[in-house]
């Protein structure tokens, strides 16, 4: 049976969400809640719906060690939290395009037709598109599935802290994955917070849009 939510105030999830630096070492994520909590996150939408985002769950004391000289000044993060999800954007995410849409055929959310018509435009597409936009869309979209994740995560009851401060340039080989495919784009900590985050200003809304 799938893991319950321990929070359905969604304006309590939102706005009680804190960065958290340092976690309860004796809490632990199972893999199912993990799964679960995961699962969640990616109903984030993404371009064209590739689903870009792959996740590697650092846990263990070994995968941990790895990351140490990768994480820069986040040490406290490393050491407490529960585990260390790593987004990765595959830059080959095209591959999956008959799997996402055939699935979505056989659901029946889907005519067959378009599922052929959407493949025969967007594999050529993704194909001869250059690295950077690839960059600058798997960007995006991790950064719509990290932000999902750490709701996700309050809503179980749990803590989060996302990171950018860390060395994308080995991180992918450290933890085993070809640098050339999968492109680093956030550490999210994840556990029971041990002390309060802060509360952080934000600025009003006359500041940052405009009506036209």
């Amino acid at each position: 049976m799938k893991p319950a939510y321990k929070q359905n105030d969604f304006a309590q999830i939102m706005k009680g969400r804190r960065s958290i630096r340092k976690y309860d070492e004796t809490v632990k994520i199972s893999k199912e809640e993990m799964k679960s909590i995961l699962e969640d996150a990616t109903t984030a939408p993404s371009s064209v719906n590739m689903q870009p985002w792959r996740f590697v769950v650092v846990e263990s004391d070994e995968a941990k060690a790895k990351l140490q000289p990768l994480v820069r000044s986040n040490q406290l993060q490393l050491e407490t939290s529960a585990a260390m999800i790593v987004i990765f954007g595959d830059m080959d995410s095209i591959e999956m395009a008959e799997k996402i849409y055939g699935t979505a055929v056989e659901r029946g959310w889907m005519p067959a037709e378009v599922k052929e018509r959407q493949i025969g435009w967007i594999t050529p597409l993704y194909k001869d598109m250059p690295k950077q936009k690839k960059t600058e869309i798997v960007l995006i979209d991790g950064g719509l599935v990290a932000m999902q994740l750490m709701l996700t995560a309050r809503a179980y009851g749990y803590d989060t802290n996302p990171i950018g401060g860390f060395d994308r340039d080995h991180i992918a080989a450290a933890l085993e994955l070809d640098p050339e495919r999968y492109y680093p784009v956030m550490i999210i900590s994840i556990g029971k917070a041990a002390e309060e985050g802060f509360q952080s200003a934000r600025l009003p809304v006359e500041d940052i849009a405009t009506w036209k």
